[in-house]
């Protein structure tokens, strides 16, 4: 897209909630989240896989708490870190009032699900008073019997039931700040069941491909799904789910944000897929390339062109931009910037790219400061 263009995609309104420090919903960025797959109850292991997703670029974290001795381990999680977390909680309301008291920043549980009402009422009252929302998480996989005999099988409007009985219950007890997610691992019906509800509720709508799959398959699914959804303006926080390292999903899921526009970090890369013309490896030098320059959190675009066709093009567009040729040549800004041989083309290229988000950032800076 060019940088000129204006992104057609207009967000739907929604309610801001708060989790932890992060905003979803209203004029907030997308959040990205992932999930813990360690033991929660082992503690170290989980601090360390939260701190690698955070340092993916994470915004939020969730945590499975199925038992009260994980609720304990929550608990000593929540000290070593600083992300917010989101505890995922079914049936055993007193594990929610558990963690609440350990600093959640947001309890995944389905009321319906809890019990009888001076149960929930208890979970809602705990809420409200420590400003904790609730996620209300409908799966196709969990529906309720009666929705499972009175549809046959799990359909859109078997999920946007289930959802509504849950959010009858908050609406009697007088909360309003929840998100809701409407999962299913076929894309027809997720994509069916979010666009029904999204004008039938004001709050967020956290998206997601349930069971996608794994890395690749997953990815595939994923960003079919939940590009539909945001394309049309759906969706306030966005979960990748694979079968893969949490890490992956946060990075698969700053991918899509970043190829629709709606979000960005670090580099957006422009490759071409390669062919006979190119006058260099352009597949290992992206392999290469990418693994090098993950930490750079500069939003900036870079083109890496085998060949003189549509290089110079593709190259002048972009912040820095690499055209095959003899020998190789840099833009930078759509200006020539050097000449780069093959020896070493990794390695200059990454010094380059490095220097430009340099100027980049100390060029932003500056123009902050002169509007402040």
């Amino acid at each position: 897209m060019n940088k000129n263009m204006e992104n057609p995609i207009k967000r739907r309104k929604s309610r801001k909630i708060w989790v932890g420090d992060v905003p979803v919903g209203g004029d907030a960025p997308i959040a990205i989240q992932t999930m813990t797959n360690t033991e929660t109850t082992d503690v170290a292991a989980t601090v360390a896989q939260i701190r690698r997703a955070q340092d993916a670029g994470a915004d939020i974290v969730r945590v499975s708490v199925p038992t009260m001795d994980a609720a304990e381990a929550f608990g000593e999680i929540r000290k070593q870190v600083d992300i917010p977390l989101v505890s995922d909680i079914h049936f055993d309301y007193r594990i929610a009032l558990r963690v609440a008291e350990l600093g959640v920043d947001c309890l995944r549980i389905n009321p319906g699900n809890i019990g009888r009402e001076d149960r929930v009422r208890a979970v809602i009252d705990a809420a409200k008073d420590k400003g904790i929302p609730i996620r209300i998480g409908v799966n196709a996989g969990s529906l309720e019997k009666d929705l499972q005999k009175k549809y046959g099988e799990p359909t859109p409007d078997a999920l946007v039931e289930s959802a509504m009985r849950h959010i009858d219950i908050l609406d009697r007890l007088n909360y309003p700040d929840f998100k809701l997610s409407l999962k299913a691992s076929d894309i027809f019906m997720t994509v069916a069941a979010y666009r029904k509800i999204a004008d039938q509720i004001e709050q967020p709508l956290h998206l997601g491909i349930t069971e996608a799959g794994g890395l690749r398959g997953g990815t595939v699914k994923s960003s079919i799904g939940l590009g539909l959804l945001l394309w049309d303006g759906i969706g306030d926080t966005i979960r990748v789910s694979l079968a893969a390292d949490p890490v992956e999903e946060v990075k698969v899921g700053w991918d899509m944000l970043k190829s629709l526009k709606l979000r960005s970090r670090g580099i957006n890369f422009i490759a071409c897929p390669s062919c006979s013309r190119q006058n260099f490896d352009v597949i290992k030098t992206m392999n290469e390339l990418e693994m090098r320059v993950e930490d750079i959190r500069t939003d900036m675009d870079v083109a890496v062109i085998g060949c003189v066709v549509n290089g110079p093009g593709e190259a002048k567009e972009v912040d820095l931009g690499l055209t095959g040729g003899q020998p190789n040549l840099v833009y930078i800004d759509g200006k020539p910037a050097g000449k780069l041989t093959n020896d070493g083309l990794v390695d200059d290229l990454e010094r380059m790219i490095r220097e430009r988000a340099a100027t980049l950032d100390e060029e932003r800076k500056d123009l902050i400061t002169s509007v402040k």
